[in-house]
C-alpha cells in the first residue's frame, strides 16, 4: 500500500492547526521527530483532545508523501467520521436498542477492519471501537473491503484499551474477550445483554490486560485441532451467535 494515495493529505503546520480547528475529521498526523515550536505543542494537544493517532517519523518518512515543503507535519485526511464512545453508547440506548459494540485491539490489517465492519452491520453490531495506540488507519482499502459498511457503522476512537473498558462498564456493558482457550463457548453466553466483544490482534490475539479485565472470555469450539481462525471470519462467526440469540430471545 502507497499511503500517500490512499487518504487525502494535509501538509505543513497551518494547514494542519486550521482543519484540527475547524473540525475536519482527521485520520492520523506524522510528525518529524525533532519538530518543536508552539504550533507543534499545539497540534499534539489538540490531536490528544479529539483522539487522533500521532507518529513520530523520521524526515525520510514524511519525504516519501510529499516532495512539498512540509515543516516537519503530514497528515492524513479521514475519509470517514467518528464519535466519542460515550455518545455513540447514549444513541444507542435512546433509541430503545440494546447495545452490541466491537472492539479492536492490535487489529491492524485494513481489510480485516473493513470486513469485520461488513459483518458487524450485518448482524446488528452499532459501532466499532479503534483505540488509536494500535489500530489500522481506515485507508480506501479499508472501505472497498467493508462494501462501504464503514459509513454506516459508528466509528469511535478512544486512546486505549483499558479506556474504552471504563467507559464500557460505566455503562452496564460486560466486555467479553475472545481468546482459544477461553473458559466458555460463545454459544454458552448470553450475548442479549449490553455487550463488547473485543477481537484481537491477527498474530498475537488479545492483550494480557484485556485477558486480566474482561469479565468473561469466550472461544469459538473447533472439531479440529486447529487454532487459526482469521480474525474477521472469528468475529463474524460470533456476532451471528449474537444475531442468533437476539432474534430468539
Amino acid at each position: 500500500m502507497k499511503p500517500a494515495r490512499s487518504l487525502p493529505l494535509l501538509i505543513g503546520r497551518k494547514p494542519l492547526l486550521e482543519a484540527l480547528e475547524q473540525g475536519t475529521a482527521i485520520e492520523k498526523i506524522f510528525l518529524l521527530r525533532t519538530a518543536t515550536g508552539p504550533d507543534i505543542n499545539t497540534i499534539k494537544q489538540l490531536a490528544k483532545e479529539r483522539n487522533i493517532p500521532i507518529s513520530q517519523v523520521p524526515v525520510e518518512k514524511l519525504n516519501s508523501f510529499t516532495r512539498a515543503q512540509h515543516q516537519g507535519v503530514v497528515a492524513w485526511i479521514s475519509l470517514l467520521e467518528y464519535v466519542e464512545l460515550q455518545q455513540a453508547i447514549s444513541h444507542v440506548v435512546e433509541k430503545g436498542e440494546t447495545p452490541l459494540f466491537i472492539l479492536l485491539d492490535g487489529v491492524t490489517d485494513v481489510r480485516n477492519v473493513g470486513a469485520i465492519a461488513r459483518t458487524a452491520l450485518c448482524c446488528g453490531a452499532q459501532g466499532l471501537i479503534l483505540p488509536t495506540s494500535s489500530s489500522a488507519s481506515l485507508t480506501e482499502e479499508a472501505i472497498k473491503t467493508s462494501a462501504g459498511a464503514l459509513h454506516k457503522i459508528m466509528l469511535c476512537r478512544i486512546p486505549s484499551v483499558p479506556q474504552a473498558i471504563d467507559v464500557l462498564r460505566l455503562n452496564g456493558i460486560q466486555v467479553m474477550g475472545t481468546e482459544m482457550r477461553g473458559s466458555v463457548p460463545v454459544f454458552e453466553t448470553d450475548l442479549t445483554i449490553p455487550s463488547c466483544i473485543v477481537m484481537g490482534a491477527e498474530d498475537t490475539g488479545i492483550s494480557k490486560d484485556v485477558l486480566k479485565r474482561a469479565d468473561v472470555l469466550i472461544r469459538i469450539p473447533m472439531a479440529a485441532k486447529f487454532d487459526s481462525l482469521n480474525v474477521s471470519v472469528a468475529t463474524g462467526m460470533i456476532l451471528y451467535e449474537a444475531l442468533r440469540q437476539r432474534m430468539t430471545s
